[in-house]
């Protein structure tokens, strides 16, 4: 009981100092950032005192608006994301599964793969519009591949040892794939799943600044024809901070459901 005690302890103790350690670089930047802006090392017009950021900051928490572009982004994302998502998984499920479709596939993918997302925008505007099918259409694309190629790999990784046997015990396709196949890969579809949601994030980012009235990239877009480097540098480390977070996110779940990988240690989640 005790040795379990003290382990307890040593691993709430090495979290606080991953906690303090990965906050001293941050804190250093913004000590530097300060003293710099006080001695005009930067020219003002575009990097801004953190004093007056923090002073636009309160602004437009106060007045509501950085709200409202954030769920506005948020919504956005949550659309194209789920939709991305769903079709890439299903589609790399049965890619990995049957050569025959895998083959079918390898041009169109090899073709398609290397287009930005963002380099649709101007195909989305003028099939779909300006409004928001052309904004879930890019967020879709960028979670959607993402999360097909690395449901393939993770499907391709699966011990062929393992089928194997459960087809000489006379396991069904269905058992087969339950019980084995989507466990072996799910960890390279988790990587799928957080690659997605961080190139969605930034598709929507994309979509706002050219085509759109709300929205945390049309905040940045406003703020620089407005010449407002503060409004600016706030809505960059927005995108950053909700990236983060949500990036924290998807690991803390991805150690939940994929459990047995979580007591392997590192992060499993940065494979490509």
């Amino acid at each position: 009981m005790k040795k379990k005690k003290a382990n307890t302890t040593i691993i709430s103790n090495n979290k606080i100092l991953v906690v303090i350690t990965s906050l001293i670089l941050p804190l250093l930047i913004i000590v530097l950032w300060s003293v710099g802006s006080n001695h005009n090392w930067f020219n003002a017009s575009i990097i801004p005192t953190p004093h007056k950021i923090r002073i636009q900051f309160v602004k437009i928490v106060e007045d509501g608006s950085l709200i409202k572009h954030i769920v506005i982004s948020f919504r956005r994302v949550i659309y194209g994301y789920f939709l991305g998502a769903v079709a890439g998984i299903i589609l790399g499920i049965l890619i990995g599964l049957y050569s025959r479709l895998n083959q079918a596939f390898i041009i169109l993918i090899g073709v398609l793969r290397p287009i930005p997302p963002i380099a649709c925008i101007p195909l989305f505007i003028l099939a779909m519009g300006i409004g928001e099918t052309s904004k879930i259409a890019l967020i879709f694309v960028g979670a959607f591949w993402p999360c097909l190629l690395n449901t393939i790999a993770g499907i391709h990784q699966t011990d062929a040892k393992l089928v194997e046997v459960a087809e000489i015990f006379g396991k069904n396709k269905l058992v087969i794939l339950k019980d084995i196949i989507l466990p072996s890969a799910l960890p390279s579809i988790f990587t799928g799943l957080r690659l997605g949601i961080s190139t969605a994030w930034s598709c929507v980012v994309a979509a706002e600044m050219i085509a759109s009235t709300v929205g945390i990239g049309y905040l940045i877009m406003y703020a620089r024809e407005m010449s407002k480097p503060a409004l600016l540098f706030i809505g960059i480390l927005t995108i950053g901070i909700i990236g983060l977070i949500i990036d924290l996110l998807m690991q803390f779940l991805q150690k939940k459901v994929i459990y047995w990988e979580a007591g392997k240690g590192g992060d499993y989640g940065s494979r490509n």
